[in-house]
């Protein structure tokens, strides 16, 4: 007689959910949740649904410090949600500054003008058009210039 393990019982649990039928994933949602499945639940979100719960049931689910940080997003309003990425106030370049950078061993000049940007003689419209100018690829003007 062969032990199965764990994880071989789960996964073969989670290998059968794309056959189960409907009202079988809805039993299933009921057992999980306590509660009846919301009306017009998509089957997909049903067999997902089946099976977080058997592998939390099987290895556990997420961390309380988790919970409660998915908790605190969940509640607060979504312009308030910290996502962790800064949002820097876009710099502003004033008519007159200069912009040095080197590539490729050759020192490239630009001009702020009230116009746009000023390289080589020509007027663009956007830094990252005079870095595509440069680089012949597609860069982030300000990236390319360290702004």
């Amino acid at each position: 007689m062969s032990i199965v393990t764990k994880e071989e019982g789960v996964a073969v649990f989670l290998a059968a959910i794309p056959e189960m039928s409907r009202a079988e994933l809805l039993a299933q949602w009921l057992k999980d949740h306590g509660r009846p499945a919301p009306k017009g639940i998509s089957r997909r979100l049903l067999e997902y649904s089946t099976a977080y719960e058997a592998q939390v049931r099987a290895f556990g689910g997420l961390k309380p410090a988790t919970k409660r940080k998915l908790d605190r997003i969940a509640t607060q309003p979504r312009d308030k949600i910290e996502t962790g990425i800064s949002k820097k106030p876009a710099k502003r370049l004033t008519p007159g500054a200069r912009l040095m950078r080197e590539w490729h061993g050759r020192t490239h000049h630009v001009e702020v003008t009230e116009d746009g940007y000023r390289h080589d003689g020509a007027i663009y419209g956007s830094l990252s058009e005079v870095a595509r100018e440069i680089t012949g690829a597609r860069w982030s003007g300000p990236r390319f210039f360290g702004l």
